[in-house]
């Protein structure tokens, strides 16, 4: 009976010896290290699949690891002083003192996940042949050059440190590093390609099957290489913050006043420009994966646009799934498309210049939403979350029936359009003009690239960053017939002019551009 009450020890202590030595193999960068961290991983395999069914479950339930914290264990600056120390600072200079060393502990530990998305990922994937080298450098950039500059900010507030562990002065400090910080520029500008690029080698099994073992160690915390990934990118925007949580805490008769206040206008600068340029970047990854039906639809706005005010995914009319994107000067609607396991899209009707454009912003129940049968039978298909957009000029095109995922989704959409419209609004007689326009009929869901008048626009979902895994099937048909779309304009004139007179009638609300 001693056995069998030494031997689950024995069980649990194995095991967990093993997975903590998983980070310590995974660190250097040595063949033998490399080799090791290969053997290790493989005995984990040999050593489940040996135990019988009966076994596993046994230990399983007895020597199960702990769970690893998801954050570091961290304690306050206030808890390191002596009682001595803490009655002489006031309340106030605590929580200052509480703040800078806040700043320098992030700084600490933003350093630590730099080099371990290098030594735990980067490196033993290029080791063991699992990504290309030329992979793993648009994934991960040029992080291990931030390293530097991150220590010498620690050095620095290290200096500045008293032995007593006080602060006095970290302005003139913050003045001169924050600066530095431009040149995230490139590595933000590249975070939404390396983010694709990511996401399309996590279908390959070696990748999946290593990605997985790395969240399932301690090292991890259990974030994954994303997240280790988008650490700086998180650590920028908390800057600003943690400024003014210091200037909050620091007396207004404190040198640092005046010096914190312009480090707060500096970073905020820094950030204006890295959101700028990252702007841009992602304007052109988009612009880049557009996919044209007809040349006409091609325009010299698109390929122009430096900024991509709003972009996400949208139903028409008959429920179909639209992404729509609204740059600067025009509206885009596409279709998702899949072309060699990367994503695309297909442009969908003629690409709508703001100037040029139409925002209705309709009721609750105007539209039915849905080609069902069951619109048929009852009112489940009266659609929420609903606008429309068309061309002022009822030449180019037909108007497009917009659903939004939610109320929430549905105000943003309306309230980009209503800012990308507003220096081409019209005055108040213009407004009365519209009245006199020719109706403008709905556009079914076919995609005909050579009937002119029939790209007109169909705009976008609520969600600015939602991510798209739509396949090539639910492009739908590209050409139908224009017998049947002839038929079915004729069928639905007479419900169409009713609808027009509902708009007339001063139940829907319009922008005019």
């Amino acid at each position: 009976s001693l056995l069998d009450l030494q031997e689950p020890s024995n069980k649990r202590v194995r095991p967990l010896s093993r997975v903590t030595s998983l980070a310590n193999l995974i660190s250097p960068v040595r063949n033998g290290a490399v080799r090791r961290f290969g053997q290790t991983i493989q005995s984990f395999a040999l050593r489940g699949d040996s135990k019988s069914p009966g076994c596993a479950q046994k230990s399983c339930s007895r020597s199960a690891a702990p769970t690893p914290p998801k954050r570091r264990n961290s304690v306050l600056w206030s808890e390191m002083l002596d009682v001595n120390m803490k009655e002489s600072l006031s309340t106030k200079e605590i929580k200052r003192q509480e703040a800078i060393y806040e700043m320098s502990r992030g700084e600490q530990d933003l350093i630590e996940d730099l080099k371990l998305a290098r030594k735990a990922y980067h490196d033993p994937m290029l080791k063991l042949s699992i990504m290309s080298e030329e992979e793993l450098t648009h994934i991960f950039g040029d992080l291990d050059s931030y390293i530097p500059l991150h220590e010498d900010l620690l050095a620095s507030l290290g200096e500045a440190t008293k032995p007593d562990g006080t602060v006095e002065q970290i302005g003139p400090i913050l003045v001169k590093w924050l600066p530095r910080l431009h040149a995230y520029k490139g590595y933000c500008s590249n975070q939404l390609a390396a983010k694709a690029l990511l996401d399309q080698k996590k279908q390959d099994r070696r990748v999946q099957d290593f990605l997985q073992r790395c969240l399932e160690s301690p090292f991890s915390r259990k974030l994954d290489l994303w997240s280790f990934l988008d650490i700086p990118r998180s650590r920028l925007v908390k800057y600003p913050l943690l400024l003014k949580e210091i200037l909050r805490h620091t007396p207004k008769d404190h040198p640092d006043i005046q010096i914190l206040e312009e480090a707060i206008a500096i970073i905020q600068g820094v950030l204006s420009d890295i959101n700028l340029k990252k702007g841009e970047s992602e304007c052109q990854y988009y612009i880049d994966k557009l996919e044209y039906l007809d040349e006409k639809q091609k325009d010299p706005r698109i390929e122009g646009s430096k900024a991509l005010l709003c972009h996400g995914e949208l139903k028409n009319k008959n429920g179909h799934k639209l992404y729509v994107f609204l740059f600067q000067d025009i509206l885009v609607l596409t279709r998702p498309v899949t072309r060699n396991e990367r994503q695309a899209y297909q442009v969908y009707r003629q690409p709508i210049p703001v100037q040029e454009l139409l925002l209705e912003d309709l009721q609750d129940g105007d539209v039915k939403m849905g080609g069902s049968f069951r619109g048929a039978f009852g009112n489940s298909d009266k659609a929420k979350n609903i606008f429309r957009v068309r061309f002022q000029d009822p030449c180019p095109g037909q108007s497009h029936t917009l659903q939004a995922n939610d109320i929430f989704h549905k105000q943003q959409w309306v309230n980009c359009i209503r800012t990308a419209i507003a220096p081409f609004q019209r005055t108040a007689s213009t407004t009365a003009e519209l009245k006199e326009l020719p109706e403008l009929s709905e556009e079914s869901e076919e995609n005909n690239p050579s009937a002119p008048n029939i790209r007109a626009q169909k705009r976008q979902s609520g969600v600015a960053e939602m991510e798209l895994d739509e396949s090539t099937s639910e492009c739908g048909s590209i050409l139908d017939s224009e017998d049947a779309k002839g038929a079915k304009t004729h069928r639905t004139s007479s419900g169409h002019r009713k609808t027009r007179e509902k708009q007339l009638s001063g139940k829907r609300k319009e922008t005019l551009v």
